[in-house]
C-alpha cells in the first residue's frame, strides 16, 4: 500500500468504473501501446532525456491526449475527463503534502545531526554479513505497526540506504531489501488501506483476508531473506577500516548523541498511536529544526551567515555538508521541498493520463477483455493478475488496481465457487506489492524519489514484490489453498 490507513481517505463508494459501449478494445490499446512505445524509445534509446529531465512527465502527458483523442471519437466530453482527472487528483493530494514533508524532514533531520547519527550507530552495530537481511527484518517490523510503506521508506528506509551506501553496498540492493520488508509489513498489516481495501472489494472480511495471505505471503519473505542472505555473504564492502575512518570523520563533522533519536521515536509513536501522518511529520520537521539549533550551531553558522536561512534553506531548497569524505559528502546532502518536485510532477501527470482513461471507458473495457479469456480457475487467478499489473501501469495508481480487478472479478469468483479471499489475497499479490516496480506509478515514483534510487536500479532486488504475482500463479496452478466458497 501506499500510504498507510490515514494517510489517504479512500471511500470506496467514490470509486466509480466508468463503461463507453461505443469504444472497442483496439481503441482502448491505442493510449497504452503508444505509451509503452514512448517509454520503451525514451529508456533504450534517449537515455531517458527525450523531452529533457522531464521526459517521463511529458510523455504521461502525451499519452494522456492520445487518450483524450480516442475519447472525442468515441463521444466522450471533455467535461468528463477534466472531472475524472481532478477526482485522480484529489487522490493524490495527501500523498502529495507527504512529500513534500518528506523532503523537509530529510533537510531537518540532515543539518540537526539524527541521520549521520542513525548512519554512525548504523555503522557500529550493523555486521556487513547480515546487512541486507537484517534491513529487510527491520523494515517489515516497522511497517507492520505503522501499516505504511511509504512512512516506512521515509524514515528507517533512509536511514538503512545511507548505512549501507557508506558500507559500500550497492544502493539497489539496499533499497530493495528495504522495500521488500516494507510491502510485506504493509500488506500483512490491518492498519494498511490497501489490506482494508481489498477484502471490502473481494466481499470477505480484514481478518479472514489477512490469515489466507499468509499462505502465499509467508513462503515469499522467506525466500527473499534467504536470497539477501545470500547476497550478504557474496558481496565485498569496505570493511572495518574504511568503516573506522567513516566513524571518525561523522563524529568530527557532528555532535552524535543518542538523545538525536528523541526526534525519530517521536515521529514512530505518533504514528503507532494513530496521529494524521501529516501531522507525524510535521512534527518530525519542527524537532528536527529545534534539535539542530541546540545540537548543531557550528553546522548551521558554517552553512549560511544565519542559522535561520540555513535552516529556510534545509527545508525548502537544498543544503550540503562537506566533511572532507567523498561518499559522506554524497550522503550527507539534502534537496529538500525542492528536491521532491520532480516526483510530484511524475505523480500529476500520472493521475491525468489515468483519469482520461478511466473516462473514455478504456480501463473497464480493457478488464472487461481479460475477464472473457478466463475459462479455468487458473486462467481467472491469471487474468486477475494480469489486469492488476496492466492497471499498475496503465492506470499509475494502486487503489485502482485494486479497486477495479475486485469490482469486475468479484462475480466470476462466485461463479467458479471460490471464497472472496481467493479474490482479496490475489488482489494483493499482484496490485499492491507491484506498484512499486513501476516508474511512473505513484508509489514507484515516491520510493525512488525518497530513498533517491531508481526503480531501474532497484527493481531486481525487490524480491518480495516481483515474486508475489508468480507465488499466487503458483498455488493456483497446483490447486493449493484454494478455498472454496461454502453455501449457507
Amino acid at each position: 500500500m501506499q500510504n498507510g490507513k490515514n494517510l489517504s481517505e479512500i471511500k470506496i463508494d467514490d470509486q466509480k468504473i466508468i463503461k463507453n459501449i461505443e469504444l472497442n478494445i483496439w481503441e482502448a490499446l491505442i493510449p497504452v501501446v503508444l505509451l509503452m512505445v514512448m517509454l520503451a524509445y525514451n529508456i533504450f534509446m534517449a537515455e531517458g532525456e527525450l523531452f529533457g529531465v522531464y521526459s517521463n512527465q511529458y510523455i504521461l502527458l502525451s499519452g494522456g491526449l492520445i487518450a483524450a483523442i480516442v475519447g472525442f471519437f468515441n463521444k466522450v466530453g471533455y467535461r468528463l475527463m477534466i472531472a475524472e482527472i481532478w477526482e485522480n487528483l484529489k487522490s493524490v493530494f495527501v500523498p502529495i503534502m507527504i512529500l513534500f514533508l518528506v523532503g523537509a524532514l530529510a533537510g531537518t533531520w540532515l543539518i540537526s545531526g539524527v541521520i549521520p547519527a542513525m548512519v554512525y550507530y548504523g555503522l557500529k552495530v550493523l555486521n556487513p554479513a547480515i546487512f541486507l537481511p537484517a534491513s529487510v527484518v527491520i523494515s517489515a517490523i516497522i511497517s507492520i505497526a505503522t501499516g505504511s510503506s511509504w512512512t516506512t521508506s521515509a524514515t528507517v528506509g533512509i536511514a538503512l540506504v545511507g548505512i549501507g551506501s557508506a558500507l559500500g553496498i550497492p544502493s539497489g540492493m539496499i533499497a530493495g531489501a528495504v522495500i521488500s520488508g516494507a510491502y510485506f509489513g504493509d500488506k500483512m498489516s490491518p492498519l494498511s488501506d490497501t489490506t482494508n481495501l481489498a477484502p471490502a472489494m473481494a466481499g470477505t472480511d480484514l481478518f479472514t483476508h489477512i490469515r489466507y495471505m499468509t499462505i502465499t505471503t509467508v513462503p515469499t519473505i522467506i525466500i527473499t531473506l534467504i536470497v539477501f542472505s545470500i547476497l550478504s555473504f557474496n558481496i565485498s564492502t569496505s570493511g572495518e577500516a574504511d568503516v573506522s575512518e567513516l566513524l571518525i570523520t561523522i563524529k568530527n563533522t557532528f555532535n552524535i548523541s543518542p538523545y538525536l533519536f528523541v526526534v525519530p521515536l517521536t515521529v514512530v509513536a505518533l504514528i503507532l498511536a494513530k496521529t494524521k501522518p501529516l501531522v507525524a511529520l510535521g512534527v518530525g520537521v519542527i524537532l528536527g529544526a529545534v534539535f539542530a539549533f541546540v545540537f548543531q550551531p557550528e553546522i548551521l553558522k558554517n552553512l549560511s551567515d544565519s542559522k535561520f536561512s540555513a535552516l529556510r534553506n534545509a527545508v525548502f531548497v537544498d543544503t550540503e555538508i562537506i566533511t572532507g569524505n567523498e561518499k559522506l559528502n554524497d550522503l550527507f546532502s539534502s534537496g529538500g521541498m525542492k528536491g521532491m518536485l520532480w516526483t510530484i510532477f511524475l505523480i500529476i501527470c500520472a493521475m491525468v493520463f489515468g483519469g482520461i482513461m478511466d473516462a473514455i471507458g478504456a480501463l473497464a473495457r480493457i478488464t472487461n477483455a481479460l475477464l472473457k479469456i478466463a475459462t479455468s480457475i487458473f486462467g481467472l487467478y491469471a487474468s486477475t493478475v494480469v489486469s492488476c499489473l496492466g492497471l499498475n501501469v496503465i492506470a499509475s495508481d494502486q487503489y485502482l488496481a485494486i479497486v477495479i480487478p475486485g469490482k469486475m472479478f468479484k462475480k466470476a469468483y462466485e461463479d467458479r465457487n471460490l471464497a472472496p479471499e481467493n479474490l482479496s489475497r490475489t488482489l494483493e499479490d499482484s496490485g499492491t506489492v507491484t506498484s512499486v516496480l513501476v516508474p511512473w506509478n505513484t508509489c514507484g515514483a515516491y520510493q525512488a524519489g525518497v530513498l533517491g534510487v531508481g526503480v531501474g536500479e532497484y527493481f531486481i532486488y525487490t524480491i518480495f514484490n516481483w515474486l508475489s504475482p508468480f507465488m499466487t500463479l503458483f498455488f493456483a496452478a497446483f490447486n493449493i489453498k484454494i478455498k472454496q466458497l461454502v453455501k449457507k
